[in-house]
């Protein structure tokens, strides 16, 4: 069955858990990100008027950076129009109008610093920047019907088109940072012109073909580079590169029927999340590189998880789920959007983690700075406002407020029945095409709470093909983990899928976790903090069954814990021995569990995921 993505634009989130993050997106975190960049210089770089000695000297990427501050500014602009932003945003489209070179070229850094080195550093960051614009420019068109932006970036990728494959004039082949490929593809879908999605087509099918221009501490899988695309069936290197690629990857393979490139994408999905990912979502396990290591390589002290890696593999996995029925892309989505991506913001809306580990022990950041440099890389124990490479908090900002994108997908059964793939569980309305027609479909949940939902179809006679998340026990007959409800026009289906409390363990080969396990409900991961428990963390074992007790509301206002009968060795007096005979004896106590996504909301302390369980 061919299938087709519904657009957040046709869905409304109207209450609940998302509902409350986008209001914070919208009130706070949008604001937030601006004031920072506008303190570090980002926005006043579009002036060009940079001379040395000044302070915010541009940078390679901060073209990027404003860029998707935009594109998440015209995603809010979707359901409510906010002059304060459009003000912004229609200031940077006359800069870049006004400073883009008369050939169409844009690119704040080489403009000012380099303006004959164009196009020679394959790791400069120019198409990624590109790439974004091209985002950012489609995205705001799409909202506010202004077209000076994306009549900027059009020119931008004539271009690129001119130098890349006609010419073929530059100092590389393909982009160092993968973004430009599924950029040109939206570039494509909204303008209609195939040049560009023939050009996106160019630079996927050139990668890995020919060795290109490098720093000498990376090999070619650090950009994808070391086979065409082709023939990957692994996820190598840089896990954000990696991830736009497959994304890039995934559209054309859609689009095209590209049986070669479904393979690889499969298979690659398969080894990401089948061998390399955590728990929560969060890929990338080495910050050599940001990168993919070895299967089952997932330590949990140094993980580095970065937040855009996540992102890209959730945004790769709602592609995929247009080239193939399978609730596992759904699935990962779900683990993403509750864990590893949303512990990236503070509950407040302000500070963001670029690295997200899975364990904190906090004398870690003092460890070796007695000596010169740090034997391993520990990640910050607290959020920030803002980084020098910030490419993060503006990926808050368009992800959140597109978080319906998620949801459903629509495609016509054998017998010419509509059917509409429920993928994600959200307090929403949503209208969808049906043959001419608006299909409405309403849920009401409170979704990850509980697992009852309730899905209503006004407009016509639906197929709904509802998820079962692999966590639930739920007994519904299911066809690659969804269950099929024929539903008339006007009526509903209620489903629930329960929200016990679970212990989960990963495979044995993956040693970081061995003999431990971690707790969830729902999709939602739980972990230990320093503030509610006796340290060390490591030396608590929960009880387990029945002893786990769940609470809708926990140490921190508005976010739920669980509580858990558990057994902690006592405290020693201080001048005990350093080593002394097991003599036996455990103290009981009771632990507290928070989701995974709330922790370092109070000071830095220690945390972990996996913990022992009796």
């Amino acid at each position: 069955m061919s299938v087709n993505s519904i657009s957040f634009e046709n869905i409304e989130i109207t209450g609940g858990f998302w509902k409350k993050r986008q209001d914070m997106v919208r009130k706070t975190t949008a604001k937030a990100v601006y004031d920072r960049f506008s303190d570090t210089g980002r926005f006043d770089a579009f002036k060009f008027d940079w001379k040395e000695g000044m302070p915010n000297r541009p940078h390679i990427f901060w073209d990027s950076d404003v860029a998707k501050w935009i594109e998440g500014v015209a995603y809010l602009c979707q359901k409510k129009r906010e002059p304060r932003f459009e003000r912004i945003v229609d200031r940077v489209a006359d800069l870049i109008e006004k400073n883009q070179l008369e050939d169409g070229y844009f690119n704040i850094y080489y403009i000012l610093f380099a303006k004959d080195s164009r196009f020679t550093v394959r790791d400069n960051h120019e198409l990624y920047c590109a790439g974004h614009l091209m985002e950012a420019a489609v995205a705001y068109y799409r909202a506010t019907g202004k077209r000076k932006l994306l009549d900027a970036m059009t020119r931008y990728a004539d271009y690129i088109e001119k130098r890349f494959k006609t010419d073929r004039d530059t100092g590389f082949t393909t982009p160092g940072h993968e973004e430009i490929e599924l950029a040109l593809v939206k570039l494509y879908k909204e303008t209609g012109e195939k040049r560009y999605l023939e050009l996106s087509r160019f630079f996927v099918d050139e990668r890995g073909k020919r060795a290109e221009n490098k720093p000498d501490w990376m090999d070619a899988s650090y950009n994808q580079s070391h086979l065409p695309v082709r023939q990957q069936f692994t996820a190598e290197g840089h896990s954000v590169r990696a991830g736009y690629l497959y994304c890039a990857m995934a559209d054309l393979a859609h689009l095209t029927d590209d049986e070669e490139l479904k393979n690889a994408c499969k298979a690659i999905f398969d080894d990401i999340t089948l061998k390399k990912m955590y728990i929560t979502g969060g890929v990338g396990s080495s910050s050599h590189g940001e990168a993919f290591t070895v299967p089952y390589d997932l330590p949990n002290m140094v993980a580095y998880n970065e937040t855009c890696a996540a992102i890209a593999l959730a945004l790769f996995a709602r592609r995929m789920m247009l080239i193939e029925t399978d609730s596992k892309y759904a699935d990962t989505v779900e683990r993403i959007i509750y864990n590893g991506f949303l512990s990236s913001v503070s509950l407040d809306g302000r500070s963001f983690f670029y690295e997200n580990p899975t364990e904190i022990v906090k004398y870690f950041d003092s460890r070796d700075k007695s000596v010169a440099g740090r034997a391993v890389n520990v990640p910050p124990m607290q959020r920030s406002e803002v980084f020098d490479c910030s490419c993060c908090p503006p990926n808050i900002v368009r992800f959140i407020p597109s978080i319906g994108d998620f949801m459903y997908t629509t495609g016509t059964s054998e017998d010419g029945r509509q059917v509409v793939f429920v993928h994600q569980f959200m307090d929403s309305r949503a209208e969808i095409d049906s043959g001419g027609k608006k299909l409405r479909v309403v849920q009401k949940t409170r979704y990850p709470e509980n697992g009852k939902v309730r899905i209503t179809v006004e407009g016509a006679d639906v197929t709904l093909a509802v998820r079962v998340p692999w966590w639930s026990d739920a007994k519904y007959e299911t066809e690659k983990g969804y269950a099929y409800f024929d539903v008339a026009d006007g009526g509903s289906v209620e489903l629930d899928f329960g929200m016990k409390i679970k212990v989960v363990e990963a495979r044995r080969e993956v040693v970081f976790d061995a003999g431990r396990c971690a707790v969830m409900r729902g999709p939602v991961v739980y972990c230990l903090e320093g503030c509610d428990n006796p340290k060390p963390l490591r030396g608590i074992v929960l009880k387990g069954g029945r002893n786990f007790k769940y609470f809708a509301e926990g140490p921190l206002k508005g976010v739920p814990c669980i509580r858990a009968a558990a057994l902690v060795r006592p405290e020693q007096p201080e001048n005990a021995p350093l080593y002394s005979e097991r003599k036996g004896g455990y103290e009981e106590t009771v632990a507290t569990l928070i989701p995974y996504y709330a922790f370092a909301n109070r000071g830095a302390d220690d945390m972990q995921v996996f913990t022992y369980v009796k």
